[in-house]
């Protein structure tokens, strides 16, 4: 899996192989504190961060740099690390941190690569169960080196559908209960694990149908997605868009149910 200290060629496969070996890494720190006491803070209204998200994402950053060092990296924690060129990286060192500190076990690391604003290497790794979400674009999607596709389940009525609730602000909170009421009673259930980029790669194996959810960042979305559309799934934003990265609005679905999921956003979310 090691790779030479600094790459001069940047290819997907070997993006992806410096995303495990951080990743990997990472995962130890994060392991190491997993059910102890820890320092928190908070960054906004009810949204955490422990050094451990700190020092994990420092782990990670340290190895793309030792890899990669002309390419920019934007980090959840520490922001934009700017670097002129094609390349970024785009890190959540820790996705579900509310649940690690309360001792859930659904939580992820999530690092994608950016070339030419497409994103072209994927990885989410959730380190209780040891599970490696991981794409290439035009290449597939593998969960511990092993294809996976998107469900089948085309009948709505018996779909199961994921979503994040709007935490950090409320003022549409009113819609999207709307929107919630409409997708509990036309589908087969609702579940909110609390991880974003987890959410998107059970949707990417088939134990989601579809996720809806507003208020993302970057770094929650741009590794899944990748996943869920390598996967024989479909991506979009509310508007049934490509700005589900940057946007803040994401729709995912295993293509069979998306346009009832976008005409639902469209009817009940104002």
């Amino acid at each position: 899996m090691m790779l030479p200290r600094t790459l001069k060629t940047v290819t997907p496969g070997n993006a992806l192989i410096v995303a495990k070996n951080a990743a990997a890494g990472a995962a130890r720190i994060i392991m190491r504190h997993y059910g102890k006491t820890l320092q928190v803070d908070e960054k906004h209204r009810h949204d955490f961060v422990t050094e451990i998200d700190r020092q994990s994402e420092a782990f990670i950053i340290q190895t793309i740099r030792r890899a990669f060092p002309g390419h920019e990296i934007l980090a959840e924690e520490s922001g934009t690390h700017e670097r002129p060129g094609p390349y970024r990286w785009i890190v959540d060192p820790l996705d579900g941190t509310t649940n690690y500190i309360h001792g859930i076990p659904f939580f992820a690391i999530s690092i994608a690569l950016e070339i030419n604003g497409q994103i072209a290497a994927a990885l989410v790794y959730e380190p209780v169960r040891q599970e490696w979400f991981t794409a290439t674009a035009d290449h597939g999607a593998f969960l511990n080196g092993r294809r996976i596709h998107v469900s089948g389940v085309a009948d709505s009525a018996y779909s199961v559908l994921a979503t994040g609730f709007p935490f950090r602000d409320y003022s549409k909170v009113d819609s999207y209960m709307k929107l919630f009421k409409f997708f509990m009673l036309n589908s087969s259930g609702i579940r909110r694990p609390g991880s974003a980029a987890l959410d998107l790669c059970y949707l990417a194996c088939g134990r989601f149908d579809g996720f809806w959810e507003l208020n993302l960042s970057p770094w929650d979305v741009a590794a899944g997605s990748l996943i869920i559309k390598e996967a024989g799934g479909t991506v979009t934003d509310f508007r049934g868009g490509t700005e589900y990265i940057y946007s803040g609005t994401i729709v995912g679905s295993n293509s069979r149910i998306h346009s009832w999921m976008l005409d639902a956003i469209r009817n009940h979310f104002e």
